[in-house]
């Protein structure tokens, strides 16, 4: 072998050493580079704080990645379904007034979508049922359900990892841009995590900055205050589900919809089996009730004058009928100025800077 081949090769060779450790130290500095911006979830002081997972960290640009996601249609079958879909702002983000959601090629749900906002405090499960533990276990539900995305996890996947702008989302949000579900997860997870309602009136009396009028203020009283058949002092009996600071108990209890022979939705008991589970679905929240309608798992009561007739009036007798409803179960027999006192207080629970919220709107 001549000089110059020798030369050649030896030249040949430090410069594919040089490509591979340039190759090794461009990857490290992206590694390095790969840096995400924590993000403060602030409440208002007169909420508890906060319940956050301590595994899924909030990040500017996981929150941006699971923004983008719940409202990309692209994670339904036919390209024609977000979560946004069904979950709309103005409705603190439930569907716009309709009993069931529509799904893809015009399918209809079979329960009342739920509004989404307070996500940190509901740690007894999620859905109407429970079945979901965790939010990131929730978020990820629609998309294979036939009724409303039909949809595989695995087409999904395949669909955002062929586009670049995912692939640097999810670069961004987690320092590596392969789609997974577990990722798609966190990153909704996060965003929902953000939805905050602590800014309506009643919150703001509680605040000292408004005061209630002379009816929400009576409303307020027969909503805190116990039943008591024949007693001196009226009451609605809310609070025994309604009293905490998200007006939830976040329990699944049987309120008094169907008797047993009613029965078509079993609601828990589909998840867990247990005859004692019958009839039994999430208490959701009184925030914003006023613009959540129509009312129940299945959408049955189109106004909250509906609703409150219900339990002045209307409630059946069941083997699981929750015990605090049983109390009222022979009727409370509300005048109509107090029925419509609680009206005005329930409407008190409406928060319009949540609604109108920028952050969480589609770009």
């Amino acid at each position: 072998m001549n000089n110059r081949i020798k030369f050649i090769i030896s030249t040949s060779i430090l410069l594919a050493i040089a490509l591979v450790s340039c190759t090794d130290n461009e990857s490290t500095n992206l590694i390095n580079e790969f840096e995400t911006t924590p993000y403060t979830l602030v409440v208002p002081s007169n909420l508890p704080a906060p319940i956050l997972p301590q595994d899924n960290p909030l990040t500017y640009e996981g929150i941006a990645l699971g923004k983008a996601l719940f409202f990309e249609k692209m994670l339904s079958k036919d390209g024609t379904v977000s979560y946004g879909s069904c979950h709309n702002q103005s409705n603190a983000f439930t569907d716009t007034d309709k009993q069931f959601s529509e799904g893809i090629e015009g399918k209809i749900g079979d329960r009342n979508s739920m509004p989404i906002f307070n996500m940190f405090y509901h740690t007894k499960g999620f859905f109407w049922d429970g079945r979901a533990k965790l939010l990131r276990d929730q978020s990820l539900g629609p998309i294979e359900n036939p009724l409303e995305m039909g949809e595989t996890l695995e087409n999904v996947v395949n669909k955002l990892q062929s586009e670049f702008e995912y692939r640097k989302l999810f670069y961004n949000a987690f320092g590596d841009s392969t789609v997974t579900p577990l990722k798609m997860s966190l990153a909704m997870e996060q965003f929902m995590l953000t939805f905050v309602s602590g800014n309506s009136k009643f919150d703001k009396v509680e605040r000292g900055e408004a005061q209630f009028t002379d009816s929400e203020l009576r409303g307020k009283q027969l909503f805190f205050t116990e039943f008591e058949t024949g007693g001196e002092t009226r009451g609605a009996d809310c609070f025994h589900c309604h009293a905490t600071a998200d007006f939830s108990n976040h329990e699944f209890m049987n309120n008094g919809l169907d008797s047993e022979s009613e029965f078509k939705d079993l609601g828990r008991a589909q998840f867990t089996k247990r005859p004692t589970d019958n009839a039994k679905f999430k208490t959701p929240s009184l925030r914003n009730v006023a613009v959540t309608g129509p009312y129940m798992h299945d959408g049955r009561f189109a106004t909250l004058e509906e609703v409150i007739e219900h339990y002045n009036s209307g409630i059946k007798e069941s083997p699981t009928l929750d015990v605090n409803i049983h109390g009222i179960k022979d009727g409370m027999n509300l005048t109509e100025q107090e029925k419509h006192d609680l009206l005005a207080f329930l409407n008190t629970l409406t928060d319009e800077y949540y609604l109108n919220n920028e952050e969480y709107k589609e770009k």
